[in-house]
């Protein structure tokens, strides 16, 4: 398979991972890593792009989740909206770093969007915390931890 094509997997799947059906895109980059046809430089920046467009698609839907709190279908209580946006108000804008983490970064994501931090600084936030989550994947693959 050309690498381009391979990238542009891994895009997509990185953008999905980012949103709030993970499809493991951390073993997807792994199994890529092992076959030692690609750059890994390449499927780590394309992961991380991938995987930042993904979490502004989550910080977007909670920068407008609010429109639907007080319809009778909307799941999600109105204090646990604002209990949210009180936890990422008391730890503060470095809690954003989080929102590259499995199993909180969806929420930490939201919830910026829900307290309308500024898109570029959480853009920002995103794209460090998950280039540092897939380049230590990337160096305990290569056996350097």
């Amino acid at each position: 398979m050309a690498e381009i094509h391979v990238l542009l997997i891994l895009f997509f799947v990185s953008i999905e991972s980012a949103t709030l059906i993970p499809p493991q895109t951390d073993v997807l980059l792994l199994a890529l890593f092992a076959t030692d046809q690609y750059r890994a430089w390449a499927l780590l920046c394309t992961a991380v792009a991938g995987s930042v467009l993904g979490g502004l698609g989550n910080y977007y839907i909670g920068r407008y989740i609010r429109i639907f709190e007080n319809k009778k279908w909307f799941p999600i209580k109105k204090d646990y909206l604002q209990k949210a946006e009180g936890i990422l108000q008391r730890h503060g804008k470095i809690s954003l770093l989080l929102c590259g983490m499995p199993l909180v970064g969806d929420a930490v994501a939201i919830t910026a969007g829900i307290s309308h931090i500024n898109p570029a600084l959480f853009a920002a936030a995103a794209a460090i915390s998950r280039t540092v989550r897939y380049t230590v994947l990337w160096r305990l693959y290569e056996g350097l931890f």
